[in-house]
């Protein structure tokens, strides 16, 4: 099992440079978790697409579906003062800091593409791709 962000879900149902590497990733380790703030981020990305008219209303709402369908039992509360103490120790948002504190508490990786992250946080999380 690996703890998910956002922008990685979003690689594997929508579009990008780097959908091929979600797709081997969830080919290699298909036990995907993340903690429930998940759905709102991924429908805020569903958002965008929907503003800039590259999927339609219904596209979006599937897409939402499927990956809440690829994540059921696998969506996790997070404690308030893991993910605090995280902040104070990092310059990463509370939003990223939550998959953080989930990757802990499952004793796992966090795979993401978010810079800081990576930076705060070497140990735990992993790069989806390296270059």
């Amino acid at each position: 099992m690996i703890v998910v962000d956002s922008n990685v879900l979003a690689y594997l149902y929508l579009p990008s440079e780097h959908t091929a590497a979600a797709e081997a990733l969830f080919e290699r380790d298909p036990d995907w978790a993340a903690p429930i703030l998940w759905r709102s981020e991924f429908r805020n990305i569903l958002a965008g697409y929907l503003r800039r008219k590259s999927i339609s209303f219904e596209q979006a709402y599937g897409l939402q579906k499927e990956a809440q369908n690829l994540l059921t039992g696998l969506e996790y509360e997070v404690d308030s003062r893991t993910v605090l103490e995280l902040v104070r120790d990092s310059d990463c948002s509370a939003y990223d800091c939550e998959f953080i504190a989930l990757a802990m508490h499952l004793d796992t990786r966090l795979v993401t593409m978010d810079r800081k992250l990576l930076r705060a946080f070497p140990k735990r999380a992993k790069a989806l791709v390296t270059g």
